[in-house]
């Protein structure tokens, strides 16, 4: 039997129309049911990234949180996933990623609801939360195999596939092209610094994600936006194709083969999701242990991520593969994004790419290993995190020696396979979503009602 092939079609169809249908789906119900709260509260959720009061139980900061669980969604795909949808589905793709990302703020703010709702203190005195507690918890114990299933799929894609395979891959391929750095020279800083860091719990991944996160995202947004300036006179074409092709097609063109209206909803569609991993349940995990008491408020915050995320990050890069005109040139992946840096600073394009690469992908290995780290203490205890990050650390430093595309299927299925049981508790949980939600806008008012009347009380007073 030709196991290669056999796991390739369990991943098409894991990953196909009916579990991106339910994906949306639930983004789309719980946008209706929050009453558009992704647009609405928008502005809200951007000042909390810096304003929130940070006053509640937790272990680390909320912008501590966000940026744990950026960290591990702005990796690879931001680059490279991108490159993929436009590449087979055409510019249109590009806003099919927007609408994934609009109706998965959404499913992210719920997700970051209710982490926080349903989080519990671990034995070593830690924060435990994430869609294993809130399936268990939320829904109840009678629920508790869908909690084990996506407890077990976070370990193993966190040791076999997003969290150091794929990344360590990027890493060491990228810097060797572009430096001529030794495969083993880089994989031995990698895991050193890994080491350093992971051992160290959340505290340490939270310290340099906050520093890092931002300085990476800051940087290639500039770097695009530098390309777009370059070629600005091509930009108000570019969006007019991104938005007539998402329902036209894209004839084919250059090196270009064409694409149907259908090939760039799913590509769109599916690239959006794993880049922002709205309702795959690994952000909730991040999202548990900030430090709030209001479950509605890191829901916000978390919902954020998306947003930079997706209609950030993918944006600025699916606009240079189009204004550059490289997504004509029939090249793929980090190749495809490379030239259209190249097309707009050809000696320095290729460094600059290679720099937000390894960015990318490094904060990715750093974000899964907490994810992986607290399903592993969910099935086993505190007893197994030792053991846990030791093992990771081992597959990080082989990572770079190894190109096993079976592996890397096996992760796509179980990646998969994490959003099932986290999508069931999402609507059945949704009317707790709501009702917790209006508590906390109810707090707002209040709040808000109390600072208007404190000038005059002042007044009197004087």
């Amino acid at each position: 039997m030709d196991w290669l092939k056999l796991l390739d079609e369990i991943d098409s169809f894991v990953w196909g129309s009916p579990l991106l249908i339910l994906l949306v789906g639930t983004g789309i119900l719980l946008t209706l049911r929050l009453r558009l709260l992704q647009v609405v509260r928008l502005p809200l959720a951007l000042r909390l990234i810096f304003s929130a009061k940070n006053d509640g139980a937790g272990d680390v900061n909320s912008f501590g949180a966000l940026c744990t669980a950026l960290a591990a969604t702005v990796g690879t795909g931001n680059i490279v996933g991108v490159a993929t949808a436009i590449y087979a589905g055409g510019p249109g793709a590009l806003f099919w990623m927007w609408m994934a990302a609009f109706f998965g703020m959404a499913t992210k703010y719920a997700e970051g609801l209710l982490a926080v709702k349903f989080r519990s203190v671990d034995a070593n005195g830690e924060i435990a939360g994430g869609p294993m507690h809130y399936i268990e918890k939320g829904l109840g114990a009678r629920y508790r195999p869908l909690a084990v299933m996506f407890a077990a799929s976070g370990v193993l894609v966190a040791f076999f596939g997003i969290g150091t395979f794929p990344q360590v891959n990027a890493i060491v391929d990228s810097v060797q092209l572009t430096f001529g750095v030794p495969v083993p020279v880089t994989a031995g800083i990698i895991t050193l610094l890994v080491a350093m860091i992971t051992l160290g719990g959340l505290q340490s991944i939270a310290s340099v994600s906050e520093k890092i996160v931002p300085f990476m995202a800051v940087f290639y947004v500039a770097t695009c936006i530098g390309v777009l300036v370059v070629f600005a006179d091509k930009l108000p074409e570019a969006v007019r194709l991104v938005v007539s092709s998402a329902f036209t097609g894209t004839a084919a063109t250059g090196g270009f083969m064409g694409a149907t209206v259908m090939m760039a909803i799913r590509n769109g569609v599916a690239r959006g999701v794993f880049s922002n991993e709205s309702g795959l349940g690994s952000a909730p995990i991040a999202a548990a242990a900030a430090k709030t008491k209001w479950p509605a408020e890191q829901g916000l915050i978390s919902m954020t991520g998306t947003f930079i995320d997706t209609i950030i990050i993918c944006t600025m890069t699916g606009l240079v593969l189009v204004v550059t005109g490289a997504w004509q040139s029939g090249l793929k992946g980090a190749a495809l994004t490379q030239q259209a840096f190249a097309a707009a600073f050809p000696v320095a394009g290729s460094y600059v790419l290679t720099f937000g690469l390894v960015l990318f992908a490094f904060t990715t290995i750093l974000g899964w290993n907490y994810y992986g780290e607290r399903c592993c203490e969910y099935l086993f205890g505190v007893k197994g995190i030792k053991p846990y990050r030791w093992t990771f650390i081992a597959l990080v430093a082989a990572g770079a020696f190894l190109k096993l595309e079976t592996i890397w299927l096996i992760a796509d299925i179980v990646n998969g396979l994490m959003a099932l049981p986290n999508l069931v508790a999402l609507l059945g949980l949704s009317g707790v979503v709501v009702r917790e939600t209006e508590r906390y806008l109810a707090y707002l008012r209040i709040e808000e009602a109390e600072t208007e009347a404190m000038p005059a009380v002042e007044d009197v007073q004087g």
